[in-house]
């Protein structure tokens, strides 16, 4: 039986709770979401394997695929690759847990390979896989996190991107809206850069947290809170002429795929699509460059 006491501590709660779910919902800076972040899921419905590799293609029609490995060996590779198309090359973990790899093709067959390491750079294949693709939605590899961009909905970049992001109209206002944030409070790290060995992946709230990065560490990060955003952003990797080079595309609603909207030319990040022009960042020579798509040759896409 409740007593006096007890129903007045009981209505002293609710009218809290109640005043706090009210100050989130209208306290400027504060959002009562949180960013889009879409959970890659293992869920078992239709998987492939052997005693020491299992490829979880449950939602290949979401644009990926989960591969993990059970055995002993601590040097394992993943291959993914579609007729026609550069295979793509990842180191997997082994300690048993569930990795994303991007489809990020678009539709079609793709074989997936898993190998162990012999000796020195030899391997031996562990398994091999090929599956028929067909996405639901030709955006979605680019709307999830995977190995190469990874984060979670408890992500520090996940509140950050929330909050940069509060007063932006559209998608290009997102991107100018992150893009400066970073270039401002994100230096280039050139012990990293100078000491960095095959296999690096970059870790968003690290980069976040130590505020200097690599390029891969830029990229991964704008690429993590625009998707977190709901912009689909791809990761490109390739030449821009004869320099190993990094940017970044983006989807708008408006104008379909923006490519070599973000930049990076060895030494900084830039704001380089004919859109941003006017904001006088780049000059008329830069822009005529990157308005010539054929200056551009793109070999990977994450």
């Amino acid at each position: 039986m409740l007593t006096r006491a007890n129903r007045k501590t009981g209505l002293r709660a609710a009218f809290l709770a109640f005043l706090l779910l009210a100050w989130i919902g209208f306290c400027p800076g504060i959002s009562p979401s949180a960013a889009t972040v879409r959970t890659p899921t293992a869920s078992g419905q239709t998987t492939y394997g052997n005693s020491l590799v299992t490829i979880d293609a449950s939602n290949s029609s979401e644009g990926y695929v989960m591969v993990r490995y059970t055995g002993r060996n601590p040097k394992i590779k993943v291959q993914i690759s579609k007729d026609g198309v550069e295979t793509y090359t990842y180191n997997l973990n082994s300690s048993g847990n569930y990795e994303v790899f991007p489809l990020s093709e678009g539709n079609g067959s793709y074989t997936i390979k898993v190998f162990e390491n012999i000796s020195g750079n030899q391997y031996s294949q562990a398994f091999s896989q090929t599956i028929s693709v067909q996405l639901a939605n030709e955006l979605s590899p680019f709307l999830y996190p995977n190995q190469f961009c990874s984060y979670t909905a408890s992500s520090a970049a996940a509140s950050l991107a929330d909050e940069l992001t509060k007063n932006s109209s559209d998608e290009l206002s997102k991107v100018a809206d992150i893009y400066n944030w970073v270039i401002n409070n994100i230096s280039y790290d050139n012990d990293l850069a100078a000491t960095v060995t095959s296999g690096y992946l970059p870790d968003v709230d690290t980069v976040l947290a130590k505020k200097k990065g690599i390029c891969f560490d830029y990229a991964a990060v704008m690429t993590s809170m625009l998707r977190m955003e709901d912009v689909p952003t791809k990761l490109v990797v390739g030449y821009a002429g004869s320099a190993y080079h990094a940017w970044i595309s983006v989807y708008t609603k408006e104008n379909g795929w923006i490519d070599n909207i973000i930049y990076f030319d060895g030494n900084t990040w830039k704001l380089m699509d004919p859109t941003f022009a006017s904001n006088g960042h780049q000059s008329e020579a830069i822009m005529k460059y990157i308005g010539d798509g054929s200056n551009y040759r793109t070999r990977f896409t994450y």
